[in-house]
């Protein structure tokens, strides 16, 4: 299975998925920490996935969405 796919089968097997630098308990960037204060504010059960512990899913996120910068968030696959 390639990382592509692996984010291809955590975005689709979990409701709402943030790709981000950090964890949701330690963001390591500010846009990070906006999307984690947001998604906590509404109540949302979230999967946080730190693309900063692999280089490989780092640029594997960004070709797959076809966007540049983290975080990345995915609700119901899209």
């Amino acid at each position: 299975m390639t990382t592509k796919d692996s984010i291809k089968q955590l975005t689709k097997n979990n409701n709402v998925v943030l790709f981000m630098k950090g964890t949701k308990d330690l963001p390591q960037c500010g846009f990070s920490a906006t999307v984690v204060g947001i998604l906590g504010k509404v109540g949302a059960n979230f999967l946080d996935i730190d693309i900063l512990r692999n280089a490989e899913l780092r640029q594997a996120i960004k070709e797959f969405s076809d966007w540049p910068t983290i975080p990345q968030l995915y609700i119901k696959g899209e």
